[in-house]
Parts: C-alpha cells; sequence; structure tokens
C-alpha cells in the first residue's frame, strides 16, 4: 500500500522512516519532504503544499492512509477535508486542532473540564497586559495565542523579559505568529516549578493508546539558558514519568480531555500531547497541548516502537463496524534501551536563523545511530543545504543515557556545518536521575 505523510521536518523523517519499515508499505510519499526523506528507500518527497491540489493528488493514487505531521495543516482544515473526499486520515479535525491552535481556547477548555494547568488569563490589549503583569510579577509565562512554530512561549525570569514578550506578540509580531479570528491575543500564566515531560498518546475517538514517554530541551543554550526554541533535543523514556506519574497522567489529563471534547460535541482523533510540569509530590499539571507528536520527540520514540507504526495508525482509523483491528486491539512494543537525541541548529536561530549553508559530512546511519533532517533540501546538483533553524536531529540508541549521550555526541563530531548550535548537555536530568521510568 501507498502512504502519504504531509510534511517536511525532523518529526515527518521520522514518520516516514517508520512507516517505509512496515512490510505492507510499497511507497511512503512526504509532502514536501527534505533532503532526507529525499535519500531514504521506500520514500519519495512530493512538491505539493497546496492541501486542495494534494487531496485530489492523494485520491488520483490512490493514497490508502495519510499521516498529518505538523500543527499548521490540522489547524487548516486537512482532516476535514480528506474525509469528505472519502480518504483515510490520521489527525485531529479543525474543531479538535484548536487544542493547539488557540492558546485561549486550550486553557479555556482546561478550565472548563477540571484539567490541572496553571492560573491564567487572557489579553489582546497591550496595556491590559502590561499592568497584569505588573500586578503578579515575575517568573510569569506569555504565551501567544496563535501558532508560533514552538517559539510563541516565553518564560519570562524579569519584568522585562514578560514586557518585551507581549510586545513582541501583540504590537510587533516578531515571532510570526499565525493570528486567530479576533486578532492578536496572549495567555499570560503563572510560573510553575517542577521538571516537565512530554506524554503522548493516539486516539481514535474513544480508545486511547500511550507511547512511550519523553523529556524535550526546549531552551537553547546549556544548563537551560537562552531563549526558547521548538526544542533543542529529547530523550526517551523520561524517569520523572514513574508508574504514579503514568496513571495520574491518564486520569487526570489525557481521559478527561478526550471525554470533554466529546462532551464539547467534537470526537479527538489522532496524536495528542500533554506537555506536563510534574512537581516534587508527582503531582502533574498541563502546560500546553499539542495535537501532533512533538518535535525532536519523535525521533527517540520512534526509534524505540519494535513494532508497526502503520499497524498503529491503521487501527486507529479503523471506521467502527470495519473488518481490521481497533485501536484497543494493539499494544505497541518498546525496546527497552534509552535513545537521545541531538539537534543541530543553523547560526542565528531562534529569531534569525541563516539558510543556504553546505552540510559537508553526516555520520553514517546504523542500527543505534539515525541522522533526521530537518531543515535541509537538495539543490539542483544533488549538494545537501540547510533550509531552515533545525537542520538535524542526531540521534542515538543505547543501554542507558550516558552511553546514549556519548554515542550521539561522538556521531554530532562528524557533523560538518558552518557555525552550528548545539547543546552539549542533553539528557542531563534523567543522567541524574533516581526514578524508574513508565
Amino acid at each position: 500500500m501507498q502512504v502519504l505523510v504531509i510534511g517536511s521536518g525532523g518529526r515527518e523523517h521520522a514518520l516516514a522512516w517508520k512507516l517505509a519499515q512496515s512490510e505492507r508499505v510499497t511507497k511512503v510519499f512526504v509532502a514536501p519532504g527534505n533532503g532526507g526523506t529525499a535519500r531514504e528507500p521506500k520514500i519519495e518527497n512530493l512538491p505539493i503544499k497546496d492541501l486542495q491540489e494534494l487531496c485530489a493528488w492523494a485520491k488520483a493514487q490512490p493514497i490508502e492512509l495519510t499521516v498529518v505531521g505538523p500543527e499548521a495543516p490540522l489547524a487548516a482544515g486537512v482532516v476535514d477535508l480528506f474525509r469528505a473526499n472519502g480518504l483515510r486520515i490520521f489527525g485531529p479535525t479543525q474543531a479538535a486542532a484548536q487544542l493547539e491552535s488557540s492558546k485561549a481556547f486550550s486553557k479555556a477548555f482546561m478550565e472548563r473540564h477540571g484539567i490541572p494547568t496553571a492560573a491564567f488569563d487572557t489579553f489582546s490589549d497591550p496595556a491590559a497586559a502590561h499592568a497584569y503583569i505588573d500586578k503578579i510579577g515575575a517568573p510569569i509565562v506569555v504565551k501567544a495565542d496563535g501558532l508560533a512554530a514552538g517559539k510563541g512561549v516565553v518564560v519570562a525570569m524579569t519584568l522585562q523579559e514578560a514586557h518585551d514578550a507581549v510586545d513582541f506578540m501583540l504590537v510587533d509580531n516578531t515571532l510570526g505568529v499565525q493570528h486567530n479570528e479576533g486578532g492578536a491575543r496572549v495567555v499570560i500564566e503563572e510560573f510553575l516549578q517542577g521538571e516537565e515531560a512530554s506524554f503522548m498518546v493516539v486516539c481514535d475517538g474513544t480508545e486511547v493508546v500511550a507511547l512511550a514517554t519523553s523529556q524535550d530541551h526546549k531552551r537553547l543554550q546549556d544548563n537551560d539558558q537562552g531563549p526558547n526554541t521548538g526544542g533543542m533535543g529529547a530523550y526517551s523514556p523520561a524517569p520523572v514519568v514513574t508508574a504514579d506519574v503514568h496513571a495520574r497522567a491518564m486520569r487526570e489529563v489525557i481521559l478527561p480531555t478526550i471525554r470533554g471534547m466529546a462532551k464539547d460535541g467534537i470526537t479527538y482523533t489522532g496524536f495528542l500531547y500533554a506537555g506536563l510540569m510534574i512537581d516534587a509530590d508527582g503531582k502533574v499539571k498541563t502546560l500546553e497541548f499539542n495535537c501532533r507528536m512533538g518535535d525532536p520527540e519523535t525521533q527517540p520514540i520512534l526509534m524505540r516502537l519494535k513494532s508497526d507504526l502503520l499497524e498503529l495508525l491503521m487501527a486507529a482509523t479503523e471506521p467502527v463496524g470495519g473488518h481490521g483491528k481497533r485501536l484497543a486491539d494493539v499494544e505497541p512494543q518498546w525496546d527497552r534501551r534509552v535513545t537521545l537525541g541531538v539537534v543541530v541548529a543553523a547560526p542565528g536561530y531562534p529569531m534569525q536563523p541563516r539558510t543556504g549553508e553546505a552540510i559537508s559530512q553526516l555520520p553514517l546511519d546504523t542500527d543505534e545511530v539515525k541522522v533526521f533532517h530537518a531543515g535541509t533540501r537538495l539543490d539542483d546538483e544533488g549538494r545537501l543545504l540547510s533550509s531552515g533553524g533545525r537542520v538535524l536531529c542526531v540521534t542515538a540508541l543505547a543501554d542507558s543515557v550516558k552511553l546514549a549521550q556519548a554515542k550521539a555526541y561522538a556521531a554530532m563530531q562528524q557533523v560538518q556545518l558552518p557555525e552550528m548550535q548545539f547543546r552539549t548537555d542533553i539528557g542531563h536530568r534523567a543522567a541524574g536521575h533516581s526514578g524508574s521510568p513508565a
């Protein structure tokens, strides 16, 4: 069968790479793909970005399953479009994707359904937002209401940082936020103490299957310093997500979200990502929802998946009354080892990344080291060039966090990209953690 993956980043490279391993898959098309997907066996890039055109192409092939990688097509209603044309697609509808595309919608939803989250208020007027910050004080968190490619959150440790963030998001739109209907808004919320983890599940509207846990590193620089980014590295599993925390996350966050959406008249299907803050007592609060897998968490997670990703996603899209397996019948199998991915970013990332640089050398892929491409492209002569802020994710599999670190950073030494940025401490929390992950 032929499968389509929509997107061009590291997450989409990992999804396509894993789907191509299925014996049932003859070809994976990636629209539009990147320089890494262009080089993979059984994978072909498709230079179509317009969703209507892509839908017509998928119908003509035919494509038997489409998997949506990034948030923008979900917010634009690609799932609704494909389903209206009789195409099987994995992802949430436009209405369901508001959990990610609108922070204001998401926070109001959590408040309405009793899902634990930080105290907050929402503003469209800059003066009112500034006054609220002065009243509450710092540290404080400022979030753009619309999509901002992972850069729409500022954890302000000082009042000045918070005020600047409001101006970036409401006045200047320096971050390039895609504003929702009604114009620019920000959500300002309390600063939460604890340790973050990424908790992702697959949902078919009623049933939920949890994926392996992971932990991202949002800050640009070592020791969690510098500006927030889309993610500078990740590892799986996350020791902070113990069996008790896992059960609490399912009970207090994931299942109430699926049921709350249904209560609001919205059936939630697709990946659901809950960014969790876990305090010293193991209590969880929801930082945010994403309606797709995280990037770069996808890369380490899928390297640990031993079972067939296609089988899992086909089960999650099996219609009621269909003859195939349903999601409740499938249990993913995971490698017990640790995976750790280090992101290579372009100079100037996250605010003004420089692109078009030649990547003259990469480590060879092995069973235990894989370089996933995010912001790369091939030029007319077949040379690999950088094309985005986050360029690569060098991912390694090993028996422990420290061994995975050593393996990933050894491979990093072979990457040749001028003035590249990367953190040298990915996995530092897990390396010093005494807990056992779920």
